[in-house]
């Protein structure tokens, strides 16, 4: 898995396990729901470290509880 698959699936699960729908994740963030759901698009390869900070405030959590799931313990190399 690399790192932007890894985000939208931390993403994905954290959603799951609050009971929150991507709309409710991007009011509570306080960006535009066509920004979670284009991060959320497979086919997009880059997220914004910035985006992924404003998600994190959006779910009360900080971008050390994020990074820390499991998700990311171990991410594919990047440069191939």
């Amino acid at each position: 898995m690399g790192v932007k698959d890894a985000v939208t699936a931390r993403f994905a699960s954290l959603c799951r396990q609050r009971g929150i729908k991507y709309n409710e994740l991007a009011v509570r963030a306080g960006v535009t729901p066509s920004t979670v759901y284009s991060m959320m698009d497979e086919r997009r390869r880059d997220v914004s470290i910035v985006t992924i900070k404003m998600l994190c405030d959006g779910l009360e959590i900080s971008l050390a509880e994020f990074f820390s799931g499991e998700e990311f313990a171990e991410l594919e190399q990047e440069i191939k």
